[in-house]
């Protein structure tokens, strides 16, 4: 029997029904220590049509039930560099374009397919980040533009609490944001001066009610004062975007020196992603392609020798 093309099939797993926040339900409680940062996920080379690709992750706290808490994922292609047309005006440096979206679906508000205020903000910030890093002068009259879809976005609070909605998941969105950025990229061979990592920190609440300093805090498990990202260049230890987020009052220079160790700690992935996959595709090439090897022997046939 031929099958019916316009027809929407069911589909082929499963599917759970919503779980809705009961207001008898306590509020997760973060199980990690205060330094200890979250899992990170990174992959890069996931989209082959793109010159650069990266795919992030931070999943949930095992010890946190799923329905309490909300994970991260996020991924990132770069298209470029490309020269422009030719009626555009001269640059002398690469034209470095971003687009943050997120998806329908990503949270538990459904989003629109036109970008907001928001969204448009987290661009305009991993921009700055990503100016400062990327060596423009390489690369004149030419484009590149970075784009990152939001599959699935960290909660502001708990539900039902003062904090839902408030903006506080967008601080590790752009964290994200940032280090994927940074993967694809290096992953797109874009000359970088350095690898630029996200960090996020923050002043909570603790159930002592005292204010403690946090690294990576998700914010259905805290009670959020205030709290501070960063896009932090190790190896010259410079900071090329910064977001301030709540009082601080006086632990601002505190808060802000855990946001750099939390984007410390999101380096070391970082780097392990990047030289992943460098020797992935150092070892896909031709023996004549691989690094080191003399140009002017390249495609030359080995000389005969004759005996006798």
């Amino acid at each position: 029997m031929q099958a019916d093309r316009r027809r929407l099939n069911a589909p082929a797993g499963g599917t759970a029904p919503p779980v809705f926040a009961s207001s008898n339900t306590s509020p997760p409680r973060r199980k990690r220590k205060p330094n200890e940062h979250r899992k990170i996920f990174l992959q890069t080379g996931i989209v082959p049509s793109a010159a650069g690709s990266a795919y992030y992750e931070l999943p949930p706290d095992p010890a946190t039930p799923a329905s309490k808490t909300s994970s991260l994922k996020i991924t990132c292609t770069v298209h470029g560099p490309r020269p422009l047309p030719r009626n555009a005006a001269f640059s002398p440096n690469l034209l470095l374009t971003t687009h943050v979206k997120y998806a329908p679906f990503a949270t538990k508000t459904r989003r629109g397919y036109v970008r907001d205020g928001s969204e448009r903000d987290l661009g305009l910030h991993l921009e700055t980040a990503l100016r400062g890093v990327v060596i423009g002068e390489r690369w004149p009259k030419s484009a590149a533009d970075v784009v990152i879809t939001v599959l699935e976005g960290e909660d502001d609070g708990p539900a039902g609490t003062s904090d839902a909605g408030s903006g506080w998941g967008m601080l590790s969105v752009l964290a994200g944001c940032i280090t994927a950025a940074s993967a694809a990229i290096a992953d797109a061979g874009i000359d970088c001066v350095d690898l630029v990592s996200g960090g996020v920190a923050a002043l909570v609440h603790d159930q002592s009610n005292e204010v403690a300093t946090v690294l990576d805090p998700a914010p259905a498990e805290h009670e959020t004062r205030a709290a501070c990202l960063v896009a932090h260049l190790q190896s010259r230890d410079e900071i090329t975007e910064m977001w301030m987020k709540g009082d601080a009052g006086g632990d601002l220079e505190e808060l802000i020196e855990s946001a750099v160790q939390s984007a410390t700690l999101a380096r070391t992935v970082l780097v392990e992603a990047v030289k992943d996959s460098t020797e992935a595709k150092v070892a896909a090439m031709s023996p004549a392609e691989q690094p080191g090897t003399n140009a002017i022997t390249k495609g030359r046939q080995k000389d005969a020798v004759m005996t006798g």
